[in-house]
């Protein structure tokens, strides 16, 4: 079995507190599940802010990081969810990786009953199944029934 390679979207970089409390919840948890992870705040800590052409290069980093990976866990909470993330999700569903999304934030960000986010963050996901690949909790996510434990072990 060979060890995949999961590119984790999140707005969690931004604060120095959630960079240092929530994103390494996230990193641990696919770490032990098998994962590497790829974080995109830490792949471009060496980027001098600044310089000019600074975000070109974080933009171009993070492209060629979803083209390389395996799939993308995207962590999806906000009302509307982070455009970053949402672009990120955009890309990897253009390029045919699996996505996982994770979400537990109780806020409806939908005009759909059936969905709990714009239905076109769902086109990646498999129609009858769209709840194996969606995550509401951090411990949701060992869960071995639900897609992201099983495709890390195929």
């Amino acid at each position: 079995m060979s060890i995949k390679t999961l590119y984790l979207a999140s707005p969690y970089g931004f604060s120095n507190h959630w960079r240092l409390k929530l994103l390494p919840e996230f990193i641990d948890k696919l770490e032990s599940m098998g994962a590497r992870v790829w974080e995109p705040f830490v792949r471009n800590s060496h980027v001098d802010s600044s310089i000019p052409g600074w975000a070109k290069k974080i933009a171009c980093s993070n492209f060629m990081d979803l083209k390389d990976s395996d799939g993308l866990f995207a962590i999806v909470n906000g009302s509307p969810p982070d455009e970053g993330v949402m672009v990120e999700l955009g890309v990897a569903i253009a390029l045919g990786k699996p996505t996982f999304l994770f979400r537990d934030d109780f806020r409806k960000c939908t005009d759909s009953d059936e969905y709990p986010l714009n239905l076109m963050i769902f086109t990646g996901i498999p129609y009858d199944s769209w709840n194996d690949y969606f995550y509401r909790s951090l411990d949701d996510i060992e869960n071995k029934d639900k897609a992201i434990y099983k495709w890390l072990r195929d």
